[in-house]
């Protein structure tokens, strides 16, 4: 004995001080262990809402995508034939020509074979503007609308004080359409003097179009 007390006893001291340490030990190892563990779990939240932020994005980019895919599409569908319609209105143009250019004496003579020639010449105007309107192609003629500078070109201005100003009185030439595009303006006269078509402002003509006008 050194201490006063027997050696059984201060074992038992020794050995309960070591067990309680050993628990202190153990607490703070679990304490830790869980603040780990929370901090991995909030780094795993945060990186799930950044990939889900990242899905949602990719989404939206394919159906973004896939809208501006559909209307190409439609748009290509729609107006592929629009370089060849537009040459095939000089074609169609020459044709009324060629019929506006034979006098009605010459129409009402009588000659059998010239009446056929004519009649076979109309019927290819025809035809051909009508295989043009399956594809979509309209004609334009705004004789006795208001002038649009969209779809009409003024060619030149007629005084008419009984006509409101700015309405078409005279097309040169028809204008088409493809779906809601302008394939070729009407080219047009209009009405100056005469009181103002009733809306809200004015449209004026637009600038004669030199190259349109050698056309007609």
């Amino acid at each position: 004995m050194t201490d006063g007390k027997p050696m059984s006893d201060r074992a038992k001291d020794e050995r309960t001080l070591a067990e309680e340490q050993a628990v202190e030990d153990a607490a703070e190892r679990s304490e830790g262990g869980i603040d780990g563990d929370y901090e991995a779990l909030l780094r795993l939240m945060k990186e799930n809402d950044e990939l889900k932020d990242r899905a949602l994005r990719a989404a939206a980019e394919m159906e973004n995508l896939r809208r501006r895919t559909a209307r190409d599409v439609q748009d290509a569908r729609a107006y592929a034939v629009a370089n060849f319609a537009r040459d095939m209105l000089s074609v169609s143009d020459n044709l009324r020509r060629a019929i506006d250019a034979i006098p009605e004496e010459a129409k009402a003579s009588g000659d059998v074979g010239f009446k056929s020639l004519i009649e076979g010449v109309e019927i290819t105007e025809r035809s051909m503007l009508s295989t043009l309107e399956r594809h979509g192609v309209k004609k334009l003629d705004p004789q006795g609308e208001k002038f649009d500078p969209n779809f009409h070109q003024a060619m030149f201005e007629v005084p008419n004080p009984e006509v409101p100003a700015n309405t078409v009185v005279q097309v040169v030439q028809s204008g088409y359409s493809i779906g809601d595009r302008v394939l070729r303006p009407a080219m047009v006269g209009v009405a100056k003097g005469g009181p103002k078509q009733p809306s809200t402002a004015s449209v004026e003509p637009g600038p004669v179009n030199e190259q349109a006008e050698k056309d007609a």
